[in-house]
């Protein structure tokens, strides 16, 4: 593999919009991994794939052949997981992937021993191919996210985009990777190189979007933050693991009483049950301050997206809780284009009209009684408690 030294400083990732820009939402399952599959067997220069989960099973045996592939015709590989979640992945399979040529690296914590990690986690999901091509979301690498074996895949967005703001994830990653001791050289981002015939329309602007406490980077939440003190007409947010901490929910009250209509669609069914009925818990609060509620009902919700009064937009990684605001390295796009964003509202209130329920007061008070809202009650304390312990997990051995 031809990997060339980095030899001038990069350029910093920009905080603005930037254009121009095709963009195109992505739903989760099948749609994503074909277009992910796609860009990595197209590629010709460099790929960058920073994954929080990567799962050896038929889909991440999918992907993983075809990163293989590529670094076999000699593009630049470079495939980094959080050590936490990804932590499943066998030796061998890790070996086979390094001996193709494919650069491998696991993302570890600021400490750890053989026991535990107390530091943050990579919970990135973003793909990028010669710097002109990017695949950002909320999608792991896993049978979970795809349609596999007759089971529909967890309801994800992803986004596209061809233009000048994939080479700037490109230059974000790039920089991920010079941050560790490592001998391996990592390859200039070439310089975005429009396609002739690039239409006004396809002149989105877009920006990259960061959380790292570690860095004291808060953009995500700020963009979240900026969308419910600017909203003139109406905010919808689909989050799974919904539990704001207090400045957001003072910001939803104030967005609220201003007249915003909130519309919030959350899990019906959770990979998380205590996170689950601690949501559950802040429903009287939502209601008794006249959001909407939708909870989805027939797949597990994994999706972090939200829509500003149809004129822009954010989709990533970040959920809305204290663990994406606190703890995690995450990475959103916001998208300022009205007619991509009116489009992607309409999706969403597709969704809700077809896939969600309604949680009104009854209906929910049917489901309370003493044990289940002490239940309810418990769960939303131990996992602020969590929260404050946010940077501790034991760690289990890897399997051989």
């Amino acid at each position: 593999m031809n990997v060339a030294s980095e030899k001038t400083k990069a350029p910093k990732v920009s905080a603005k919009f930037t254009g121009p820009n095709h963009v195109q939402l992505v739903r989760g399952g099948k749609p994503y991994f074909d277009l992910l599959l796609k860009l990595i067997n197209n590629a010709r220069e460099i790929i960058h794939l920073q994954t929080y989960i990567f799962d050896d099973d038929e889909t991440g045996g999918e992907v993983a052949e075809a990163l293989m592939a590529a670094a076999r015709r000699n593009v630049a590989v470079f495939v980094l997981v959080d050590g936490y979640a990804s932590r499943g992945l066998g030796k061998e399979f890790i070996r086979r992937i390094r001996e193709s040529g494919v650069c491998f690296r696991f993302f570890e914590p600021l400490f750890k021993s053989t026991n535990f990690y107390f530091g943050r986690r990579m919970h990135h999901k973003i793909l990028v191919t010669d710097a002109q091509h990017s695949l950002i979301g909320g999608i792991n690498i896993s049978n979970r996210y795809n349609d596999v074996g007759g089971q529909p895949a967890w309801l994800d967005f992803g986004l596209y985009s061809y233009g000048k703001v994939a080479r700037e994830f490109c230059l974000l990653c790039a920089k991920m990777w010079r941050g560790f001791k490592t001998s391996i050289r990592v390859p200039s981002c070439p310089p975005f190189r429009a396609a002739e015939g690039m239409s006004v329309h396809e002149e989105s602007l877009v920006r990259i979007r960061l959380n790292d406490w570690v860095r004291g980077k808060h953009q995500i939440a700020a963009t979240y933050l900026r969308m419910l003190r600017t909203a003139s007409s109406q905010l919808i947010i689909m989050s799974s693991y919904f539990l704001p901490g207090e400045r957001f929910k003072r910001s939803l009250r104030r967005a609220v009483k201003r007249g915003v209509k909130i519309k919030v669609v959350v899990a019906g069914y959770s990979d998380v049950l205590i996170a689950k009925n601690a949501e559950k818990y802040m429903y009287d609060w939502l209601l008794r301050h006249n959001i909407e509620i939708y909870e989805v009902k027939d797949r597990v919700l994994h999706a972090k997206i939200a829509t500003c009064d149809g004129k822009w937009m954010t989709v990533g990684s970040f959920n809305v809780n204290d663990i994406s605001a606190h703890a995690s390295i995450e990475a959103n796009v916001d998208v300022s284009d009205p007619e991509f964003v009116r489009s992607t509202e309409q999706v969403l209130l597709d969704i809700i009209k077809n896939e969600c329920q309604l949680i009104t007061v009854n209906r929910h008070t049917r489901t309370k009684n003493i044990l289940r809202q002490f239940y309810r009650w418990l769960s939303y304390q131990t996992v602020r408690l969590i929260l404050f312990l946010f940077t501790f997990y034991f760690k289990p051995k890897m399997k051989g």
